[in-house]
């Protein structure tokens, strides 16, 4: 029989050229603009893993760790490509809240929650470091820390000193302390605590309350919570936290015997802790991370504080950033790290530095392209110190949170040698929770689409309105431009000049304070060059 092609096969003919193609454009548009590659650590679902924390061995950098509620733990020494698992074990109980952290000489630390609620009077009751000289195979049965019974310790985060200065390989642990976790007994207070140890871990010192003024105990807004120390290039410590007065701020010069006063930072609208009806599926935080850039770019000697709040709305949770260039004696205006346009929410951030480049990396939870609980995994970018940012989507699919599993406090993420290692939960719609991470080279990011910020001239509403003291006013600048920002009273006086200055392109929120002024209405005006705008606000006592 001869073959004989009809029209009609021709043109189905030409349609499947042109579906080919389609996919050949479609596979070359993936491979030059593709996705990050996830990893997937865990191979099958693990009851409680989130809250993962990553290090990579800086003596063998194919050695990362990860750790992850509640007792476990992950390594590898073929940079991912395969993963072994163990559980945590100690005398001294293992009960979550892992940070990990690996000196210059490669030896590794695991700093975690002690006991666990069976045992009583033992859940909580201290922080166990664990060590590990083999890369994660064996650990130690531990040290610790903070050991002051009844009282619990929560919340504790580990670094090490990783600088050229005389404090090399300390190692810094700060927490919060509660005299009774979840009462609401006026008398229980928490209090930020800090501990460390200079002989790799052998010993630490008594533990010292560095924050002016206590939290409550109900481990929620009023509570002083997500220290998280960070060190200098000559040593000093740094560290913020949230808590009833918003983010604070303190530091030691003496490689912590003491410290100073707190610093206010920012207020922190909404507080830090949300619940699923702030951010729906999600029992979320914002706690500030502060960090120092201890490298040779221009923007050595820099220290920033990252956090989360809900200054543009509740269902609008957005990532802020300041800068100091004086040792945390002054900051500037928090920048809007995420640059979406839209009202949904970004959450959990974790940030690093390359000390060769300075740039900074920040990595959050992202739902700015889905809608209900699916959400995605985004890294902000910036390359001129903290000013302007560009964002990447680097997970390959979103996840659902409709059955609202615990996904943890933080995510988290480090830069070595050039190479991004951010590490996530994810969880499916059967409830499964997997830990995920990417090796992420300058590569492949330069072959990623990224999503890079637009603005207008813009002034939000301030938040709260109306106030009974402090508000804050948020605006945008579309140019560099000169821009200020006055308020007058009710008759049109000008009582205070927020803003006077060169802005560039960007996000700004100022923060005013109306406590010498009498209850009445006020109005704010924002001059961005020729362009003019203004709003109203209530001061009510």
């Amino acid at each position: 029989m001869n073959n004989v092609i009809t029209f009609d096969q021709t043109i189905k003919s030409k349609s499947m050229k042109k579906i080919i193609g389609l996919f050949i454009l479609l596979y070359m548009y993936c491979s030059v603009y593709g996705q990050v590659e996830n990893i997937r650590v865990n191979s099958y679902s693990l009851t409680r893993c989130n809250e993962p924390s990553i290090a990579v061995n800086p003596t063998n950098p194919a050695n990362i760790v990860i750790g992850a509620n509640n007792t476990f733990c992950f390594y590898t020494f073929n940079s991912g490509e395969t993963w072994q698992e163990l559980q945590m074990e100690s005398s001294f109980g293992v009960w979550g809240d892992p940070s990990l952290g690996f000196d210059s000489e490669g030896n590794l630390y695991f700093t975690h929650l002690s006991g666990e609620p069976p045992i009583s009077g033992r859940w909580a009751d201290r922080i166990v470091i664990q060590k590990s000289i083999d890369g994660g195979k064996t650990w130690s049965d531990g040290t610790f820390t903070g050991l002051n019974r009844p009282k619990q310790e929560d919340k504790s985060w580990m670094t090490i000193a990783d600088t050229n200065s005389i404090y090399k390989d300390n190692i810094y642990i700060a927490w919060t302390e509660f005299d009774t976790i979840m009462s609401e007994h006026p008398d229980c207070k928490s209090r930020i605590l800090f501990s460390y140890s200079v002989d790799k871990g052998e010993a630490w010192t008594a533990p010292i309350s560095i924050n002016d003024s206590d939290g409550d105990c109900y481990d929620d807004d009023d509570t002083v919570e997500g220290a998280i120390p960070a060190i200098g290039k000559d040593g000093g410590i740094y560290i913020s936290w949230s808590g009833p007065d918003g983010i604070l701020f303190d530091k030691s010069l003496d490689g912590g015997k003491t410290f100073g006063e707190d610093l206010f930072i920012s207020p922190q609208i909404g507080g830090w802790a949300w619940d699923s009806h702030e951010i729906e599926g999600v029992r979320g935080n914002g706690f500030p991370q502060t960090l120092s850039d201890n490298g040779i770019s221009e923007h050595s000697g820099n220290l920033y504080i990252v956090w989360a709040d809900q200054r543009n709305g509740t269902s609008n949770t957005d990532i802020f950033i300041k800068k100091s260039t004086d040792k945390g004696i002054t900051w500037n205006d928090a920048v809007r790290v995420n640059t979406d346009m839209t009202e949904r929410p970004q959450f959990f951030p974790w940030a690093s530095i390359d000390p060769e480049t300075g740039k900074l990396y920040i990595l959050f939870y992202d739902r700015r392209n889905t809608t209900g609980t699916f959400t995605d995994v985004y890294l902000a970018i910036s390359e001129d110190g903290g000013e302007t940012f560009s964002n990447i989507k680097i997970s390959e699919e979103s996840f659902s949170n409709d059955n609202y599993a615990f996904t943890g406090d933080y995510i988290n993420l480090q830069v070595f040698n050039g190479v991004i290692y951010p590490v996530w939960t994810h969880v499916n719609n059967l409830n499964q929770r997997f830990i995920y991470s990417a090796v992420i080279t300058e590569e492949v990011l330069t072959s990623t689409d990224k999503e890079i910020g637009s603005f207008e001239n813009i002034l939000h509403t301030n938040y709260p309105n109306p106030f009974k003291e402090e508000t804050t006013i948020s605006f945008q600048v579309k140019e560099k431009n000169h821009v200020s920002l006055r308020v007058y009273d009710s008759l049109g006086k000008e009582v205070a000049s927020l803003v006077n200055e060169i802005k560039k392109p960007g996000e700004y929120n100022v923060y005013f304070d109306g406590s010498n002024l009498s209850s009445g209405s006020f109005f704010y005006k924002l001059e961005v060059g020729n362009w003019s705008t203004s709003s109203k606000m209530l001061l009510l006592k």
